[in-house]
């Protein structure tokens, strides 16, 4: 049952947390309907801040909104994920190359401060609260480049859409865990100013992300 709106919190914002983790953890599964009376209704909030709702999931690739007709849940296909990670890949591990020399101890603290609230997600197995801060990580790791352009296709690639398969995994619990301590070994690798190093560990940690991908479509195959 989708828990309503506490009436203290903003509502277009707590709808959409709620939407959100309901399609991540595949409560709400690929082209289910969320038509506005119902789902307003059952959110205890009117149809505007509903609207905005849906224009923010849909802004993330998460539903698809349709003229005239309800919008549904957006299906992940396997070439969209494999799209997304392809052009991660050339971005991310070139940003690595290019800023690692540039992070300094402040950066490196919040980077530390991210994994902290990773763990504590995990433990409180809290998984799409986990994604939040996976997002903050790779975006931390960017603010370095002075390239704004650069900055804003590494976010867009990094919504949460791209994180969607991982959620939806039946092994979701290990597959945070491995992406928090392969996350854990980069800073550690950016801490010693490895280059090479930190640019290798980011290739094998996107390259674990894909795999994790691959694993979500096998298992739904089966």
């Amino acid at each position: 049952m989708m828990r309503k709106i506490p009436k203290s919190t903003s509502l277009s914002d707590q709808a959409y947390e709620i939407l959100k983790e309901s399609i991540l953890l595949g409560e709400l599964k690929g082209g289910d309907a969320l038509p506005e009376e119902k789902y307003s209704k059952q959110l205890g909030i009117s149809r505007t801040p509903f609207r905005d709702t849906l224009a923010r999931l849909a802004s993330e690739g998460l539903i698809i909104q349709k003229t005239g007709a309800p919008a549904v849940v957006a299906t992940f296909t396997r070439e969209m994920s494999l799209e997304h990670m392809e052009l991660r890949n050339l971005l991310e591990v070139h940003n690595m190359e290019k800023v690692i020399t540039k992070m300094d101890e402040t950066l490196i603290k919040r980077l530390k401060e991210n994994l902290e609230m990773q763990k504590k997600a995990i433990d409180d197995n809290r998984y799409a609260e986990f994604m939040k801060h996976d997002k903050d990580f790779h975006l931390t790791l960017t603010t370095p480049n002075m390239n704004s352009e650069f900055r804003r296709m590494v976010e867009k690639l990094n919504a949460d859409l791209s994180r969607a398969f991982l959620f939806l995994s039946r092994t979701v619990e290990q597959s945070a865990a491995d992406a928090y301590a392969e996350h854990c070994e980069i800073v550690e690798a950016i801490e010693r100013k490895e280059v090479e190093l930190s640019r290798d560990k980011m290739i094998v940690h996107l390259n674990n992300v894909e795999e994790r991908f691959l694993q979500y479509y096998q298992e739904e195959e089966q």
